[in-house]
């Protein structure tokens, strides 16, 4: 199997347990030093927060939409970067129903020859008009 490929399985398999809200699974594609700039508070998070990563799940009722376009790779024996689109839908236990686009960058490495992802940068662009909301009615 070639790089790309085993990282592409690498994010559908992490993308699956996000979607199944499945904690344990999620995590177990991360490295245990990961890095994440997340969509949420705060600024940064550092590490494995099962806790954390739980929580959010049980504030979904039913699985959580999950898509990634434009997939892009680049990698060399134990580095890689990805990037993507990513499209989050679902239903909040609020009742609120989420349907947005953000953008995702990825650094991943090789760790006993199994990829794991040790960066997480999520964003979403903000309108420059003063107002500075985020701009997550954008589609690709």
């Amino acid at each position: 199997m070639n790089q790309n490929t085993a990282i592409e399985d690498t994010l559908k398999n992490w993308s699956d347990a996000i979607s199944n809200k499945n904690a344990q699974s999620t995590l177990s594609y991360l490295t245990e030093d990961i890095v994440e700039f997340s969509l949420a508070p705060p600024l940064q998070y550092r590490g494995k927060d099962a806790e954390g990563i739980q929580s959010w799940f049980d504030s979904w009722t039913g699985p959580i939409g999950n898509e990634s376009q434009e997939l892009d790779i680049t990698a060399s024996d134990d580095v890689a970067f990805a990037r993507c689109l990513v499209r989050m839908t679902g239903t909040k236990t609020t009742g609120d129903k989420a349907d947005l686009w953000f953008r995702q960058t990825l650094g991943l490495i090789k760790q006993g020859g199994i990829w794991k992802i040790a960066h997480v940068h999520a964003s979403v662009p903000f309108y420059m008009d003063g107002s500075f909301r985020a701009a997550i009615d954008l589609k690709p």
